[in-house]
């Protein structure tokens, strides 16, 4: 057993460093975030495609 821990060990400090070196500096977004932007984006653009429903419903 002891050579999968040893082996989970060395790929630890192999995933550490996954992005190239001259994106190392710039901080990402949370995932959160682009679903909520994803969601408003797809509602804000359907309230304009479908603007002259909505107005109907509401005469």
């Amino acid at each position: 057993m002891a050579p999968f821990f040893f082996r989970k060990n060395m790929d630890d400090k192999d995933n550490e460093e996954l992005r190239p070196s001259k994106m190392r500096g710039v901080a990402f977004p949370k995932a959160k975030y682009g679903v909520i932007a994803a969601i408003i984006i797809i509602v804000v653009v359907n309230l304009i495609y479908y603007k002259e429903f909505f107005l109907s419903l509401i005469n």
